[in-house]
């Protein structure tokens, strides 16, 4: 990837909140259905946040100059994001049907998941942004998107899906980076960590292990279940993150031959399945149907061969997130009660 061009790309497609026209109605909606949608907004501005400050990390962590400032120009999207947020969930509470705040579950997960890429190495910490922003901002904006069927979502999520397109972009490259010998060779070359520091993190991972299972199912399971009821683009999320842990997987990150290894066992022993299926499920953060695999051996093996800017493109491509235009956005068509 040329990293100066992708920085170039990152200050021309910066845009203003101002730039969206607030002025329009909402569509009319069923009382459950405008309470969901303020509710998944105001998840959304807590779940920015929470990027906000990863990429402020991954910042830090950077050691290229033009990868860090590429970082933090993610660093105001993840914040014009969540201000976006936060106005749609105003802009859609109607009538008022109750008082909104975070999600108690993504309330407790947020502060152990910015601990833990505090505490743990860079390629672990990339493990985790990375499957972040495939599942819930390629999956769950657009989905909920879809399911709020209206201009005002429409124009907001078309700018934020082009910021998400830069991100995702980054995280494949970062993935590939942390399965390079470059960074092998790195990492031989680095002092072992103190046994205070490999105590920090490990207590860091077990914290976030602990939180992620309610977290995942409190702001994008159950969501999912409403916006994504045939669960096309959930299905095509972990097909996506199962294939990019699955390419090299001998030089992934060790928490990557870990949670691929538990899949594989899953999916290849009947007995391993009916034993430990739960618990394993628990280790992922994820609900034990989703322990299934979602790709084909054709499939991985096309994949092994792509490269990882290839393998980005093809998912920001799938005709599960076909609603996103690398470039500019796509105008989509909607139903006859836009406003």
């Amino acid at each position: 990837m040329d990293l100066e061009a992708m920085f170039e790309r990152c200050k021309r497609d910066q845009w203003a909140i101002s730039d969206l026209d607030w002025s329009g109605t909402p569509r009319p909606m069923a009382k459950a259905d405008e309470m969901a949608i303020v509710q998944y907004f105001t998840d959304m501005a807590g779940i920015e946040r929470l990027a906000k400050a990863l990429f402020a990390q991954q910042a830090k962590n950077a050691r290229d100059p033009v990868l860090r400032d590429i970082f933090r120009t993610f660093v105001a999207d993840e914040e014009r994001h969540a201000v976006v947020a936060e106005r749609l969930a105003v802009y859609y509470d109607v009538h008022r049907y109750q008082k909104y705040e975070m999600s108690r579950a993504l309330q407790r997960f947020a502060p152990s998941f910015v601990h833990l890429v505090q505490n743990v190495p860079p390629d672990i910490a990339n493990v985790y942004v990375t499957g972040g922003e495939i599942a819930l901002d390629m999956a769950l904006l657009r989905s909920i998107d879809d399911y709020v069927n209206d201009a005002m979502s429409q124009a907001a999520m078309d700018r934020i899906n082009r910021d998400e397109s830069r991100h995702l972009a980054i995280d494949y490259h970062m993935t590939e980076y942390y399965a390079s010998a470059e960074y092998a060779a790195l990492v031989a070359n680095e002092p072992p960590a103190s046994w205070t520091k490999r105590a920090r993190s490990a207590m860091a991972l077990a914290r976030v292990v602990y939180s992620a299972a309610p977290f995942f199912r409190a702001v994008f399971f159950d969501p999912m279940q409403r916006v994504d009821p045939d669960g096309k683009r959930l299905r095509e999320a972990f097909k996506r993150l199962q294939l990019l842990g699955e390419k090299n997987r001998e030089r992934a990150s060790t928490l990557v031959r870990v949670l691929c290894g538990v899949q594989a066992l899953y999916n290849e022993s009947s007995l391993f399945r009916r034993v430990f299926g739960r618990a394993a499920a628990r280790i992922c953060g994820i609900p034990v149907q989703l322990m299934d695999r979602f790709y084909t051996q054709e499939e991985a093996r096309r994949a092994a061969k792509m490269s990882y800017d290839d393998l980005a493109n093809e998912a920001l491509a799938a005709d599960s997130f076909s609603s996103f235009s690398w470039d500019r956005p796509t105008p989509r068509p909607r139903s006859a009660t836009c406003p």
